[in-house]
């Protein structure tokens, strides 16, 4: 088995194509179909090696039994691959070289495993539970 090459920040850099499905076992499945985009925060004049990276998750969310609705997610990504919110709260860090990561947000747990095993397509698998969440989202992630 070939070992996984760390990424870095720079690879994500650009457009890619987003498909996700979620599984909730206290709700109706959902599809998101769109794009993520990681790009430099204040345009691409503003891109330094040590600035981080706006990731703007674009598309329609289709929850079953409910109808589509336009979406959209905005995370800043450090150059350590530390993941936060768009108001700067921190979210999580991802493994360079993929496999697992939480995040904690009372009273939910969030888990999180990262495959980059067929780059330049990767995957998220996340497993969130709580008194309130249970579900299991994938997004698969491939460059357009």
């Amino acid at each position: 088995m070939d070992r996984i090459k760390a990424r870095c920040l720079e690879d994500f850099l650009g457009r890619w194509r987003l498909e996700r499905e979620i599984t909730d076992a206290l709700g109706p499945p959902a599809r998101f179909e769109g794009f993520a985009e990681w790009r430099p925060e204040g345009g691409a004049d503003a891109r330094s090696e040590d600035a981080p990276l706006l990731c703007v998750e674009t598309g329609q969310l289709e929850v079953s039994g409910q109808g589509r609705f336009a979406a959209e997610r905005r995370y800043l990504w450090a150059p350590d691959l530390s993941v936060f919110f768009a108001d700067g709260r921190f979210f999580h860090q991802v493994p360079p070289v993929g496999g697992p990561a939480e995040h904690w947000c009372d009273p939910d747990h969030y888990r999180v495993l990262y495959d980059f095993s067929d780059w330049p397509r990767f995957r998220t698998t996340w497993e969130v539970s709580g008194p309130r969440k249970s579900y299991r989202m994938v997004s698969d992630y491939r460059r357009v």
